[in-house]
C-alpha cells in the first residue's frame, strides 16, 4: 500500500510529546518548575485535523501538567499520559474509538516508540528521529520534533483525503467568527 492510501484511511492520529510536539528539551527552573516549547504551526495542524473529523490523541511515557494545559488549549480529548508501555496505550485507544489500527497514524521519534509505531496503519517521525525509527516510518517530515513535523503530516492527511482546500476556505477565507482559533 502506498503513503497516500494508507494516508487517506486515517481517522486518528496519536501523537508522541517530547521530541515530537516538543524540541525534546525539558527546562528545569531554579524552583523546580518544569517548561517545555510547544510550536503554534503543530497546534494549528492539530486544529485544521480536528475541524475535519479526524480525531487526535496523545500517547506518551510522562506526565505533566504542562501537557495537561496544551491539550485542554487545542481540543484534545485522548490524551494518555505516564504510558511507559505504549502498545497497551495504543490498544486502549482502539478499544474507546472502535477503529482498526489501519485507520491510525503513529508519529514518534525515539525507541518508546519503537514498539507502538510497528502496529498502526500509517509510520511518521520527525526529520530528527533516532535511525531505528526512521527505518519504519512511512512518512518523515522535513522538520525537526517540536518545529512543524506534526503540522507536515497534518496537511499531508488533510490532501490525501481531499480535505485540505475546505479547510483553507472555512477555517481562514470564511472563518466562523464564533470559532475558537487558539493554535
Amino acid at each position: 500500500m502506498t503513503l497516500l492510501q494508507k494516508a487517506q484511511k486515517i481517522k486518528l492520529l496519536i501523537c508522541d510529546v517530547d521530541g515530537v510536539l516538543t524540541d525534546g528539551k525539558i527546562y528545569i527552573g531554579n524552583e523546580g518548575e518544569l517548561f517545555k516549547a510547544f510550536d503554534v504551526k503543530d497546534g494549528l495542524g492539530i486544529k485544521m485535523l480536528l475541524a475535519n473529523g479526524i480525531d487526535v490523541a496523545i500517547l506518551t511515557a510522562r506526565s505533566s501538567e504542562i501537557l495537561k494545559k496544551r491539550t485542554q488549549e487545542l481540543g484534545i480529548t485522548n490524551v494518555l499520559q505516564g504510558q511507559r508501555d505504549k502498545v497497551k496505550g495504543l490498544e486502549q485507544l482502539l478499544s474507546d474509538t472502535s477503529l482498526t489500527a489501519q485507520e491510525i497514524a503513529y508519529i514518534g521519534d525515539d525507541l518508546p516508540d519503537y514498539a507502538v509505531i510497528q502496529k498502526v496503519g500509517l509510520k511518521a517521525c520527525p526529520c530528527n528521529a533516532v535511525e531505528e525509527i526512521e527505518h519504519l516510518a512511512d512518512f518523515k517530515s522535513r522538520h525537526p520534533g517540536g518545529a512543524g513535523a506534526v503540522r507536515e503530516l497534518a496537511e499531508y492527511i488533510l490532501k490525501a483525503q481531499g480535505k485540505w482546500e475546505n479547510t483553507i476556505e472555512t477555517m481562514f477565507l470564511h472563518p466562523d467568527p464564533q470559532a475558537r482559533h487558539r493554535y
